[in-house]
């Protein structure tokens, strides 16, 4: 072990995410592409600043937004800022960082979600300073937010991620495939653990092979990679390590079959050289495999991180908007060049979002945030939710800091994904323990 370099550590890493899921069949049961559906978070890691994301341009708004921001607000008189219009009329503008996906507002295919955050039930302002209701644990902690956003379980962990879960519920659709159908990008995450799906954990850019293997003679090769097969496949009449040689043994069958894409004709979409945008490419040539593995409802997971902005915030922010924006228009013209973007949805999810007020250069841990959904099912071109009042201590304020309390919930945000996913109603409470405290169980974001 003292030898083993870092590549062979990140390909062990790679290998030991793997959930089991069985022998890989090239002649999977084919899958209509007409049904597809996948989901693709892409989270903002370290609380993005949803107050400098979606910014108010009516006069009123604006001015109580600057009163508050102070040295952190963006001008009015800056041309970069990306004007938008809901149909409610009212004005705003997205960050200039978001420019790759803009376009896409006017198209119908990108909208937002004012003040997302982790609530268990409706709180007002007065309830929550007096601890009338109940709230998440641990608010404002960047470990216990990351996991209940990821689990939807604002009392802790569940053990199981809401996206796996959403996937268990529609599992029966993929038949007799046994692909992963919960896959993350960014290491292993409880997003993607579900009770009965299989989920995988992907590095990008780095394969599943052991090194050693690429010997020569050709037939010395052969000889190393039947050898290991032949360990892999003994019998050994001991649990631990049965499973530990059936999860190396699918990692190898799941990289022999990513593999395969080389011989297969490449997407024609550029994707960015960034991490975030390295992900998003694996994720569609994941999606190029649908047919041949039989899949028809997949979920993946995306990260970027970078958005604990407590100082150099503006510019931080907007090269962190830059790339997810430019990796998730890639995903979407990726999308619609493989013929399936009405059957993909990307979506923002951060683990809160933070103070209106700044702290010097930037801003401290906050609550409610702005997230961004973008597909071909998506009914783009309009913003859903309550934007909230941005006076400090006003009525969206949980304390004097402008760190907003939601007014929607996380629950509502992903139910509405998931019935569109497939999801029937009658399964969302199991999948989402606090939906059933909110009147409105579908946001309306999704055809």
């Amino acid at each position: 072990m003292k030898n083993t370099s870092r590549r062979s550590l990140l390909k062990l890493a790679s290998m030991a995410g793997l959930a089991r899921f069985g022998q890989m069949n090239a002649l999977a049961q084919t899958s209509n592409s007409n049904d597809y559906k996948a989901l693709v978070c892409v989270f903002l890691v370290g609380g993005n600043d949803g107050h400098n994301m979606l910014i108010p341009q009516s006069a009123s708004q604006f001015n109580a937004y600057k009163a508050a921001r102070g040295s952190l607000a963006l001008p009015d008189n800056n041309a970069k800022l990306l004007a938008i219009t809901p149909t409610n009329g009212i004005p705003y503008a997205f960050n200039d960082g978001l420019a790759a996906v803009h376009p896409l507002w006017a198209q119908g295919k990108l909208a937002a979600v004012a003040n997302v955050g982790n609530i268990v039930q409706p709180t007002s302002r007065a309830q929550y300073l007096s601890a009338a209701v109940n709230l998440p644990t641990n608010l404002f902690s960047h470990s216990d937010q990351i996991v209940q956003m990821q689990t939807a379980a604002a009392g802790g962990s569940s053990g199981t991620g809401w996206a796996g879960r959403v996937a268990d519920s529609v599992n029966n659709l993929n038949g007799a495939s046994t692909f992963p159908a919960a896959i993350s990008m960014a290491g292993q995450q409880l997003f993607c653990t579900g009770n009965i799906v299989q989920s995988a954990s992907l590095i990008p850019g780095y394969d599943m092979v052991p090194s050693g293997m690429n010997v020569w003679p050709a037939t010395a090769s052969a000889a190393r990679q039947q050898q290991l097969q032949q360990i892999l496949s003994m019998d050994s009449g001991l649990a631990i390590v049965q499973a530990a040689n059936n999860v190396r043994k699918d990692g190898l069958a799941l990289s022999d079959m990513l593999k395969s894409l080389s011989s297969g004709t490449p997407l024609a979409t550029l994707f960015p050289g960034t991490q975030i945008g390295q992900q998003m490419k694996q994720v569609a040539q994941i999606m190029q495999l649908r047919n041949t593995i039989g899949m028809r409802r997949q979920v993946f997971f995306c990260s970027i991180g970078g958005f604990d902005t407590h100082g150099s915030q503006a510019w931080q922010q907007w090269d962190l908007f830059k790339q997810t924006a430019a990796a998730m228009n890639a995903l979407y013209q990726a999308s619609e060049e493989m013929g399936i973007a009405s059957g993909v949805t990307s979506f923002t999810e951060s683990e809160f979002g933070r103070t209106l007020q700044p702290s010097g250069s930037g801003s401290d841990h906050g609550w409610g945030s702005h997230f961004l959904v973008l597909g071909g099912a998506v009914k783009g071109g309009n913003l859903y939710g309550n934007f909230p009042d941005l006076a400090l201590g006003g009525p969206d304020d949980s304390g004097a800091r402008g760190a907003l309390l939601p007014s929607t919930s996380l629950d509502q945000y992903g139910a509405t994904l998931a019935r569109w996913f497939g999801v029937p109603d009658q399964n969302l409470n199991a999948i989402f323990p606090s939906l059933a405290n909110f009147a409105n169980r579908d946001l309306g974001f999704m055809l």
